[in-house]
């Protein structure tokens, strides 16, 4: 999609840090983090939001969150991280394409 941000971060139009990438997604630190470590796991394949998502992307967003768990393991951060998704403006979604927040590095409090 041409507008999008992250479509553009993937295609390499526009600057981020890379933690990550292969065939499937894209990983990369968040400019505004909330964490000691936060970055985004970006699916290649521009979807909207969660509420997109089909059957048919079960293997991309397993995918993603296999890659996820390999990456908090190189990071060494394995035992304690989390991960969000924003579904809509309402819901703290600010980029209309589909992505995982993960988060680690402090104490967490319960998410409400």
């Amino acid at each position: 999609m041409k507008d999008c941000l992250f479509c553009k971060i993937i295609d390499g139009d526009a600057p981020a840090k890379k933690v990550y990438e292969d065939g499937l997604c894209f990983a990369f630190y968040d400019n505004s983090p909330q964490a000691p470590t936060h970055f985004l796991v970006v699916p290649r394949k521009h979807l909207n939001s969660a509420a997109d998502i089909t059957e048919a992307d079960a293997m991309m967003v397993g995918h993603c969150y296999a890659v996820i768990a390999m990456l908090s393991r190189v990071l060494g951060f394995a035992d304690n991280y989390r991960v969000v998704t924003n579904t809509g403006s309402g819901a703290g979604q600010s980029v209309q394409h589909l992505h995982f927040h993960v988060l680690a590095g402090k104490k967490m409090g319960p998410f409400v």
